[in-house]
């Protein structure tokens, strides 16, 4: 089952910041984050395997799945792995900073908020390739969301006449048609680097 309680309980957790945004930093909550005793290298493994399940929001089942496919593939396991889970639809629309938190990301797709290469499409599972273009919903591009959206796009614009909306190099995103155009498909520079792989890796191969 994916975990559907408090997110920053998760932070926590796991000791870092999983979603990226102001609202989980570990800084700006008062609780305080509780600091076990020295873990074994399967805890260790278990820890980075969870936080990187939580960051991509996937149910275990699905995160296992992945490695499993990774295996089989012909390329390094770990990179097969984390190239799969960042070409999931909802990771692309997080990275291309169409949505604040990976949740948002999800909820807009399965809302169909989103056309891959002119079609709709609300699976957050689905693997985008080299080419695809997402774009949102043209009468969605009046609503609220997407408004202030395109706010900030043209603000950004202004100040960055030449920079790219988003630092993630296999993206290339147009912030007046408000599309996402895969470029390429991510190498291991381009991972997070808070995600443990080798350990996530080794912890599944036992």
């Amino acid at each position: 089952m994916r975990y559907t309680g408090p997110k920053m309980k998760l932070c926590r957790r796991e000791g870092y910041n999983l979603f990226g945004t102001e609202k989980y930093n570990l800084e700006n909550n008062h609780r305080r984050v509780k600091r076990g005793g020295k873990l074994s290298e399967f805890g260790l493994q278990l820890r980075k395997k969870q936080a990187a399940k939580r960051q991509y929001a996937v149910s275990e089942k699905q995160f296992s799945r992945y490695y499993k496919k990774a295996v089989k593939s012909n390329e390094i396991t770990g990179d097969a792995m984390l190239r799969m889970l960042e070409t999931r639809l909802d990771t692309v629309v997080l990275r291309a900073n169409f949505a604040r938190t990976i949740m948002q990301a999800r909820q807009s797709v399965s809302h169909a908020h989103f056309l891959v290469n002119g079609k709709k499409l609300n699976i957050p599972s689905y693997e985008v390739k080299v080419g695809d273009v997402i774009s949102i919903k043209e009468r969605l591009k009046e609503s609220s969301l997407y408004k202030t959206l395109i706010e900030e796009f043209e603000e950004f614009a202004k100040k960055n006449a030449s920079a790219n909306i988003t630092n993630v190099k296999w993206l290339s995103v147009d912030p007046k048609k408000l599309t996402i155009t895969i470029t390429a498909l991510p190498e291991n520079s381009d991972f997070d680097k808070m995600i443990d792989v080798q350990r996530i890796v080794e912890f599944y191969s036992k």
